[in-house]
């Protein structure tokens, strides 16, 4: 099994559709012992996922924006298990009627700022948490990406956070990289969960995937995107970092 042992957190899931309980399946299935993070009036319902997991685990009420709540993470994975192999990072959120919908020119500051520190400086927070525990070689640091090398309909702030989010895995990937810690993001395409539901005029992006991409696109099947971030958080990967791997059904690779 690709986890065998390995002591893997899995941060910001939702619900048991929600990408990160995809992964945390798998990652389960493949060996690993985990712990969820959500935050808020989240957790309840995060905890009712964490129960159909194979094995039920426990579910951490973390704010990442917090940096006494990511300290206390970090002091709690110290007690639980004394090291970190792995970390997922399945964070992000913004404020969908000034931030999401199609017109950039809505949102003040004040809601842009609480998108980029939620959904991308997070994972530098993240990492503050984890990498004191990554010993013994190092770990892994994986992030959720959707591909912001473009603008996307209705996405908006949400798509300028994913650029940065992307940017911070690079620089994080440069400075970690002597501790052994491989820093990658998994760039998925959409998917039907409670975040995409939020997101105004998100069936724009659903017929057009599935039409397009050369391998077809299943809406509603996490299992492609589960298993490359599983992969990335194992050892087959030792020498990848700064990396963004797509799992979208190849719709990145084509234009129109």
């Amino acid at each position: 099994m690709l986890l065998e042992g390995k002591k893997i957190l899995i941060a910001g899931i939702t619900n048991d559709d929600s990408l990160a309980f995809a992964v945390a399946k798998k990652a389960q299935e493949e060996g690993a012992e985990i712990v969820l993070t959500s935050v808020g009036r989240l957790v309840s319902i995060a905890e009712r996922a964490a129960r159909r997991l194979p094995t039920p685990v426990d579910v951490l009420d973390v704010d990442v924006t917090k940096p006494d709540q990511i300290a206390a993470l970090g002091d709690e994975l110290g007690r639980r298990w004394g090291r970190v192999d792995g970390a997922l990072h399945a964070i992000a959120n913004a404020n969908p009627e000034t931030c999401l919908g199609g017109d950039i020119m809505k949102a003040g500051w004040d809601d842009v700022g609480q998108a980029l520190h939620v959904s991308a400086y997070s994972l530098k927070a993240l990492a503050e948490a984890v990498v004191p525990l990554m010993k013994e070689g190092g770990g892994s640091i994986v992030g959720l990406d959707f591909d912001a090398r473009q603008a996307w309909p209705v996405y908006d702030w949400m798509g300028v956070a994913k650029a940065a989010l992307e940017s911070t895995a690079r620089y994080l990937a440069r400075d970690l990289g002597s501790l052994g810690v491989r820093v990658n993001l998994v760039a998925a395409g959409p998917m039907r969960t409670l975040s995409a539901k939020s997101i105004p005029g998100f069936g724009a992006f659903e017929d057009i995937w599935s039409e397009r991409a050369p391998l077809g696109w299943d809406l509603r099947d996490g299992e492609p995107v589960a298993r490359a971030c599983v992969a990335l958080l194992s050892d087959w990967f030792p020498a990848t970092t700064g990396e963004i791997v797509h799992v979208d059904g190849g719709f990145h690779a084509v234009g129109a």
